[in-house]
């Protein structure tokens, strides 16, 4: 095996790969949706993720208590279609009442695209937002009370 120096670096012959460089790393769609949920989460005046009824969210609740429940709380309300280098997101989410929703969803945009960038090494595309409900003061958060003691 023969190795060329350049500048005080050695490089492996033509025919060997660096080591970081020997295999493909994918991510998965969940891995994406779940930092983009994370990340969303972090935004202030964004109240919740995924769809704005009650009965939803409340349903949503149980599953998330249920071993093997169809998706992780941190990953609601978000779809990511993942490609080898890019990735296109869709969230939906609920706003505090009284919070310019422009202005939230600009900061939940670059929050997930700095995030997903930085953490998957993905180029996010786009970034769909959708508002499904407001959070009004007096509602109270629909939790379903635990049939455990």
């Amino acid at each position: 095996m023969s190795e060329s120096v350049s500048g005080g670096v050695a490089k492996p012959a033509k025919d060997l790969k660096y080591p970081a460089d020997r295999g493909r790393t994918s991510i998965s769609d969940g891995v994406v949706e779940k930092i983009a949920g994370l990340a969303a989460r972090e935004v202030a005046g964004v109240h919740a993720m995924g769809s704005g009824s009650a009965l939803s969210r409340t349903f949503g609740a149980v599953r998330d208590r249920v071993p093997g429940g169809a998706k992780s709380s941190a990953s609601r309300g978000v779809k990511a279609e993942v490609g080898e280098v890019q990735t296109a997101l869709d969230l939906e989410i609920i706003v505090d009442y009284g919070v310019s929703i422009r202005d939230v969803a600009r900061a939940v945009r670059e929050n997930v695209i700095s995030s997903v960038e930085r953490m998957a090494g993905l180029e996010v595309v786009e970034v769909n937002i959708a508002v499904s409900d407001v959070k009004l003061p007096d509602e109270e958060d629909e939790e379903p009370e635990s049939r455990l003691q």
